[in-house]
C-alpha cells in the first residue's frame, strides 16, 4: 500500500510565466566533502559544462555516501539566490524527490551535455 501523498490541490498554483523563471540545468557531481561540525551536510561541486562549476550544500548525509554521489548526473537549480549553510556558500540546489524517509536525486534518462537547460 502506498503512503498517503499530499493532495496536489492544496499546493499553491504558479503561472507559466512564474515557472519559466526557474533555471534548472544538467550537471555532474565532481567533488563531495562533509561539512565539518554538521550532522547531515555535504559540500558538493557540480560541473555545469560551459556555465562552470557551482558549489551547493545539501543535507544528503544518511541518504548517500560520497562515493555514490561522485560522477552522478543531477538536476541543479542554477538561478537560486546564493545563501550560506554552516559557513559554506550554496550557489544552487540539487533537485530530488522525497517521501517519508526515502529520497532520490533527479537525473536524466540519457546522455546530454552538462549545462543543458531543463524545459
Amino acid at each position: 500500500m502506498l503512503p498517503e501523498l499530499t493532495d496536489a490541490r492544496t499546493t499553491e498554483e504558479v503561472t507559466f510565466d512564474e515557472f519559466k523563471r526557474v533555471d534548472a540545468r544538467v550537471g555532474t557531481i565532481t567533488q563531495v566533502d562533509r561539512v565539518p561540525r554538521t550532522e547531515k551536510l555535504y559540500k558538493i561541486l557540480v560541473d555545469l559544462g560551459p556555465l562552470g562549476v557551482r558549489q551547493t550544500v545539501s543535507s544528503l548525509v544518511g541518504y548517500y555516501e560520497p562515493d555514490q554521489l561522485l560522477g552522478r548526473r543531477v538536476i541543479f537549480l542554477y538561478n537560486l539566490k546564493p545563501t550560506k549553510f554552516a559557513g559554506e556558500v550554496s550557489q544552487g540546489m540539487l533537485l530530488a524527490a522525497e517521501l517519508d524517509t526515502k529520497l532520490a536525486l533527479l537525473t536524466t534518462d540519457r546522455e546530454i551535455p552538462n549545462g543543458s537547460r531543463i524545459t
